[in-house]
């Protein structure tokens, strides 16, 4: 998996800046806890930090090989999950060997076809290549956006990294935060290329960054396509299992130990059949893994987006495949620990106010890492297949606007009012998500001939898979990699994405409910209770406990009436919110006090510049 970092300057001796690359190469220590290295030339700097997952002697980094010309220096994050296949390729056109590793196939790739690798991959992936060929960096991204990126252009070069602190590590790099990054904060559209961070930029998905002395330039390899589908019911759900198993039995090649994240939904329960048979097939007994909250089964109330606790479930997939399960089971006290909050923001980056969401998941994480160093997850299947409840309400689908913005649920329509109204202001966050609805729309193709609501539906998923997903993925990674833990992603498999999205929307709805095609394509590993089960998304706490230790930790907040964070929120709101009964608590106001929170330790562990023109 591994974090990686760099930089080019053309007009600078790199060779003497050895320690602000090894700080930069620092920062990424929690994504590769096993290894590091640096390799440094006059112009670039290459920084790497291993998580080490495949030919653990062999697959070390930065990596680099000889040509007649100059060398070519590579470092990578992520798995070419078809590397075996064009290891053999490779092997036939020429190529030898010194390791038995992912990296070395990729480098001999580039090697080979030159840009070009990137049609021959299936994974994830983000990595850089220095060519001193011509003295060019090329950064390449996966399709879908599953291994962060980021770039920062400068006067004479670029700085780059896994994550934005690698970046900010860089004296080149001002730590300042603007009104438009602030504004997309806020806004939950996840624009393309966006960061928290001014001056900085995302390596969009499917997309290659060059750097030259020319400059840089970007293109993109890979999109959604529309395409006619021709398979019927029967075909096309025997392709995705089809599909689904073998993506399942690649994912599971590693030299650590592996598990799958088990919340007791369908997309979970489907990864882990999946992967349970594949593992019997190899006499191996797979370990499941799921979070849970101290008296959350006794005492679950359905509330706006979940119908049922997940424990039943889980129980039920557990002891189908017969998997060595274990339950992480949370209290308030950890769920609210100021130091667990601040490690969450140093996975993030940014104050993303998701609460016990964030917090549970890298609890969860944490405890996982003590036992398996891979583990496989069913997330992005509801964007895949179509599973949020949003897709099947009429007002959200046929508004103007991203449907998981029109779904009316206390985290989309109060997200805002915990700040001041001259920061708002300042926003006019309503214009800036029209502007954005509008440019993701348009970017859909569609085929000639195509229904209206066959049209419209084309354009939800693709919202989905181009926006909404990569927020989720982003979350993800930065939550597993901060404790050394690599999360794979099955429903990401760029074979099952395209194929799914140009699949019609009745064929995806065929038995009048979500995620049709995942459900009769994989109802033979999973239990009836799991299959007929409706969506239910991530879990949190409903615990009372928890809302009064936000409120307790505000009040203290509140004592600081100087601190900078008063320049974003609202004193008066985090005044009345503090003095709510907890056990009556909205959800929209516990998520409120949570986003405080989340701002009041950024500024203290980042203390960024506002600017807030």
């Amino acid at each position: 998996m591994c974090g990686i970092a760099g930089w080019v300057s053309y007009d600078a001796d790199l060779t003497r800046r050895r320690d602000v690359v090894g700080a930069m190469t620092e920062t990424m220590a929690c994504r590769g806890p096993d290894d590091e290295g640096t390799w440094v030339r006059t112009h670039v700097a290459l920084g790497h930090r291993r998580l080490a997952i495949i030919d653990l002697p062999g697959g070390r980094q930065p990596m680099s090989v000889h040509t007649p010309n100059g060398d070519i220096a590579m470092v990578y994050s992520g798995e070419a999950y078809n590397f075996t296949e064009l290891k053999e390729e490779l092997t036939k056109l020429g190529h030898t060997w010194e390791t038995d590793s992912d990296t070395e196939v990729v480098l001999h790739g580039y090697l080979q076809w030159g840009d070009e690798v990137v049609d021959h991959l299936n994974g994830m992936y983000a990595f850089a290549i220095w060519d001193e060929r011509d003295d060019r960096l090329v950064m390449i991204r996966d399709r879908m956006g599953i291994k962060p990126f980021y770039y920062y252009p400068t006067r004479d070069g670029v700085l780059f990294g896994s994550e934005p602190k690698a970046i900010l590590a860089n004296p080149l790099a001002a730590k300042v935060v603007d009104t438009d990054g602030l504004r997309e904060l806020m806004a939950f559209t996840k624009r393309p290329g966006w960061s928290l961070w001014k001056g900085m930029e995302e390596v969009r998905p499917g997309t290659i960054v060059t750097v030259s002395r020319e400059g840089i330039r970007t293109r993109t390899y890979w999109k959604l396509d529309a395409k006619q589908h021709t398979d019927d019911q029967e075909t096309t759900v025997a392709r995705v299992r089809e599909l689904m198993t073998d993506i399942v039995n690649r994912q599971l090649v590693a030299d650590v130990p592996r598990c799958v994240l088990l919340s007791g939904g369908l997309d979970s329960s489907a990864v882990t059949g999946l992967a349970a048979a594949r593992l019997a097939e190899q006499g191996e007994r797979l370990r499941t893994f799921s979070v849970d909250f101290v008296g959350q089964e006794e005492n679950f109330k359905p509330d706006e987006m979940r119908d049922t606790a997940d424990s039943p479930f889980v129980r039920d997939v557990a002891k189908l495949v017969g998997s060595a399960h274990k339950d992480v089971v949370l209290n308030p006290a950890e769920l609210t620990d100021p130091e667990v909050r601040r490690a969450v923001l140093r996975a993030r980056d940014i104050p993303a106010g998701l609460g016990d969401m964030d917090t549970s998941l890298y609890l969860l994480f944490k405890a996982i890492r003590g036992e398996s160093t891979v583990a496989l997850s069913g997330e992005s299947a509801d964007e895949v297949f179509g599973g949020y409840r949003w897709f099947f309400d009429e007002a959200s689908v046929n508004a103007d606007m991203f449907p998981w913005i029109a779904f009316r649920t206390s985290m989309m329509t109060e997200r805002t009012s915990i700040y001041t109204p001259e920061l708002m202001g300042k926003m006019d966050l309503e214009s800036y998500v029209r502007d954005q609805y509008r440019s993701a729309v348009d970017e859909v193709e569609h085929l000639d001939g195509e229904s209206e609501r066959e049209a419209r539906m084309r354009t939800i998923c693709h919202l989905h898979l181009t926006r909404f997903v990569r927020m989720l993925l982003d979350r993800k990674d930065r939550a597993s990699m901060a404790v050394g833990l690599e999360v794979r992603v099955p429903f990401c498999d760029h074979r099952l994405v395209e194929y799914v999205y140009n699949t019609p929307w009745s064929l995806k709805t065929f038995d009048g409910r979500e995620k049709s095609l995942l459900r009769h394509a994989t109802k033979h590993v999973l239990p009836d209770s799991v299959r007929d089960r409706v969506k239910s998304p991530y879990p949190s706490t409903q615990d009372p406990g928890y809302a009064a230790a936000l409120q307790q930790q505000v009040k203290e907040v509140l004592g600081e009436p100087g601190h900078q964070v008063f320049g974003l929120v609202d004193r008066g709101w985090a005044h009345r919110a503090s003095e709510v009964d907890p056990a009556a608590m909205d959800p929209a106001m516990r998520i409120g006090l949570d986003r405080l929170l989340d701002l009041y330790h950024w500024i203290e562990m980042y203390s960024p510049t506002l600017e807030l023109a």
